[in-house]
């Protein structure tokens, strides 16, 4: 009976200093979030820890595309019927579904890209049967260039089409520079067709290494000192030829 009475005093008790504690505790003005709506109520018993309330997640913005160059396939309208096609009759008088299956909106990309070197070969070729000429090899060259590069802008990694593309580069190169030596006339024309920036190549290539610097600062240096001496010692010529003129000028 003793120990009964003992732990209700001992309750009793520490119920007060829980009482006083949460009283002596500042209270927050009520807020209204949208985590406070939609985590679950946690009630906090004694001997027990209480679950964080979760983390306010706020909105991110959208992630903007990147907008790259545009294609040299996005001039070509997609009701133009194919190459294959374009010179049959029937297709032009044809219903509007078989249209659509023999035009360029179900075509595919080689398909467009063969499209795309015709238009440039017409632009450039001497005659209705010229194949063979250079500039019909710089036309098939720069369509397919442009192809090589569009393709690496998304693939930046494929070695293969990169070294495809610069040993086309190489051969468009030298067969403009055959060209511009034997018609200049037609080099201007093909390049100003076909959009084509044409620089010269440099003199001679060589590897860049940290002898070859040392050398040539030297060597322009030697080169500045020299140019010096020859200034005063022209300078001494044009004093000393002055002096003797006038001189000879002085009556005697």
């Amino acid at each position: 009976m003793f120990t009964n009475i003992a732990l209700r005093t001992v309750l009793k008790s520490s119920a007060g200093v829980l009482r006083e504690l949460c009283s002596s505790a500042p209270v927050k003005p009520w807020t209204c979030s949208s985590a406070s709506l939609t985590a679950p109520r946690v009630r906090c018993v004694a001997g027990s820890f209480a679950v964080p309330p979760p983390v306010r997640h706020y909105a991110r913005g959208e992630k903007k595309k990147k907008t790259g160059p545009q294609s040299q396939l996005s001039d070509l309208p997609p009701t133009m019927l194919r190459m294959d096609y374009s010179a049959v009759p029937l297709a032009q008088t044809t219903d509007d579904i078989v249209r659509k299956l023999l035009s360029l909106e179900l075509a595919s990309h080689s398909d467009k890209l063969q499209l795309k070197k015709e238009q440039l070969v017409a632009k450039v070729q001497r005659d209705e049967n010229d194949r063979s000429s250079v500039e019909v090899q710089v036309a098939i060259l720069t369509a397919r260039i442009r192809n090589y590069q569009e393709h690496l802008q998304k693939h930046h990694k494929d070695k293969a089409n990169k070294r495809r593309m610069l040993m086309a580069i190489d051969r468009r190169k030298k067969l403009l520079k055959n060209l511009r030596l034997v018609r200049y006339d037609a080099f201007e024309r093909v390049c100003e067709q076909l959009g084509i920036t044409y620089t010269f190549p440099p003199e001679y290539y060589r590897r860049v290494t940290r002898r070859w610097l040392a050398k040539k600062a030297l060597c322009i240096k030697v080169f500045k000192e020299v140019q010096k001496q020859k200034a005063e010692q022209r300078l001494k010529m044009k004093q000393s030829v002055a002096s003797t003129a006038t001189e000879a000028a002085k009556p005697q």
